[in-house]
């Protein structure tokens, strides 16, 4: 018996007992029912075709849908297409020059759809772009490389390895540069006293911050929830901006940025340790896509237009959560803007979110999103824009930041979020705690 299902200008042909000669295809992702296994597959010049006892899959015409397939009678279901191909978010690097060594750090390299990192090895160069000479450094996220030439930049690289040593994911670079060792004057004659260590390094101590926002946005920097610095991207959207002057020790900075129609991104944030006369650097920062939607509620059957900004031309994921997740892709134009047209009739009536990612070349990933939530109804109501608030933590746009906000932001503590409630998780994880609170008590002018 054959059974040929299409969807989105696929075909999938299913030949009971049978196992013919066709395309190779990889496998992406187990995908099973009571009577058969897809390895999910993605076209490509190696691997093997997906079969069973009693079936084999033999390829793909033009590329698999992007939305949940499924036969009559319920016997299987299919997840496919470009957006159920595993990937890893991106590490960001923080490096610190030190005495004769630089101090590293970085983010997790987080999987989706499959993907786990068993490892990571740091690339060293004295030159920008390398060549690189690799160090396996195990399942861990901080390393120091010493024994360095002081007063010498070198280069860094971070790569995220899988359990068969695949590299799965590659950092941006970054640059430190050592210090030397401290010197010690000659003692006086005399009693009392003593000698005291001074620094050569007289770089001062700070934090510097570089990637890619929106073109020709704003990028603002919090040092323990507070504005610190702002910056303009450029209009290829990266950025770079430099905090000096800082006092030693711990603080947690975060990275915004707001595009063309003034919407926030969520927030980048990294607990840094900075070491007394010496600059660390951040880099690599990917902020994430902003998104918006053109209705509040949309009629089921017709589409709802998500749309928002990020780096031009970068691939945007667009994640549909419901009581499954419906995926769509799309490209932002030059200008960093992209739209993408949801068609509301796969959806049950009800509330509905959407969130957006970015990915540059299957190498840099984004975080998500802010979530944009609407209704799926009996009518078209066109979503309205959020009032320009004064300042953050003004909740109810009085351009103040007082009890009546604390208030609001209480009522909303550890509560699921909607609607307004969305406006009281200022550092945009999708809940309201005491991270919400310290940053409105940041902005607090009563």
């Amino acid at each position: 018996m054959q059974r040929i299902i299409f969807g989105c200008g696929t075909l999938l042909v299913l030949l009971a007992g049978m196992e013919l000669a066709a395309p190779r295809i990889a496998s992406a992702q187990d995908i099973s029912s009571s009577n058969y296994q897809v390895l999910a597959p993605v076209i490509t010049s190696g691997g093997g075709y997906a079969t069973s006892s009693s079936f084999s899959v033999l390829g793909v015409i033009s590329e698999f849908s992007h939305n949940l397939s499924s036969s009559d009678s319920d016997a299987f279901n299919l997840v496919p297409g470009f957006v159920a191909y595993p990937f890893v978010s991106t590490p960001v690097v923080t490096a610190t020059g030190v005495t004769t060594a630089v101090n590293l750090s970085w983010t997790a390299a987080v999987g989706v759809l499959g993907y786990s990192t068993a490892s990571y090895s740091i690339g060293q160069s004295t030159a920008s772009g390398g060549p690189y000479t690799f160090t396996a450094v195990g399942n861990v996220l901080s390393s120091t490389v010493s024994s360095l030439t002081a007063g010498t930049p070198y280069y860094f690289i971070i790569r995220a390895h899988d359990s068969y040593s695949t590299t799965i994911a590659t950092s941006t670079e970054a640059t430190a540069t050592p210090t030397a060792a401290a010197t010690t004057p000659p003692s006086s004659s005399g009693g009392g006293g003593g000698s005291s260590a001074i620094p050569v390094s007289d770089t001062g101590t700070g934090a510097s911050f570089s990637g890619s926002a929106y073109p020709n946005s704003t990028v603002t920097v919090l040092k323990d929830a507070q504005v610190a610095a702002t910056s303009i991207s450029g209009s290829d959207a990266s950025f770079q901006m430099t905090l000096s002057n800082l006092a030693a020790g711990n603080f947690i900075f975060s990275l915004y940025s707001e595009d063309n129609n003034g919407n926030r991104s969520s927030l980048v944030s990294f607990p840094l340790s900075l070491t007394q006369g010496a600059i660390t650097n951040v880099t690599g920062i990917f902020i994430a896509p902003t998104i918006s939607a053109d209705k509040s509620e949309v009629r089921r059957g017709d589409t709802i237009t998500l749309f928002g900004q990020s780096v031009p031309k970068s691939d945007i994921i667009i994640t549909v959560h419901s009581d499954q997740s419906y995926f769509g892709t799309t490209i932002s134009d030059k200008g960093g803007v992209y739209l993408y047209n949801f068609d509301s009739s796969i959806l049950d009536y009800g509330s509905h979110s959407a969130q957006s990612k970015a990915m540059i070349g299957n190498q840099l990933v984004s975080g998500l999103s802010p979530a944009v939530n609407f209704q799926v109804g009996t009518k078209n109501v066109a979503a309205t824009r959020a009032a320009t608030c004064g300042s953050i933590g003004d909740l109810n746009c009085d351009n103040r930041v007082n009890l009546v906000d604390f208030s609001i932001m209480a009522y909303w503590y550890q509560r699921t979020l909607s609607a307004n409630g969305l406006k009281a998780d200022l550092n945009h994880d999708n809940k309201v705690n005491l991270t919400d609170f310290s940053i409105l008590a940041s902005r607090w002018t009563g």
